[in-house]
């Protein structure tokens, strides 16, 4: 028996504020809030919510922040911070996991 799965490759979903807000199980005003205070951005950077729009690292990162904050019960700019360095931690592995792969 096969099961089909229906999917959007995420690297390419571009989300507006709703959208990031509903995949994120959250509010407007939750991602509103991670927007001003810095420790989530948009590709748009203007000033009006309704036209910003987020990519694929951006609803990755405000997962991250959103478990961080219900775990630890911690403000959105330590959150934030926790966020940085665990992307960080990843970038440096994979570069590090690159530079050791035996070029063939």
């Amino acid at each position: 028996m096969s099961e089909e799965i229906d999917g959007t490759l995420l690297e390419d979903t571009l989300l507006n504020l709703d959208e990031l807000a509903k995949s994120c199980q959250v509010s407007r005003e939750w991602i509103i809030e991670r927007v001003q205070c810095g420790v989530l951005l948009n590709e748009d950077t203007g000033t009006d919510p309704a036209t910003w729009i987020f990519d694929s690292t951006s609803f990755i990162r405000a997962k991250r922040i959103l478990t961080v904050e219900r775990d630890f019960e911690c403000n959105p700019e330590l959150a934030g911070l926790v966020a940085d360095m665990a992307e960080e931690i990843e970038f440096l592995r994979n570069r590090l996991q690159r530079s050791s792969t035996p070029s063939t």
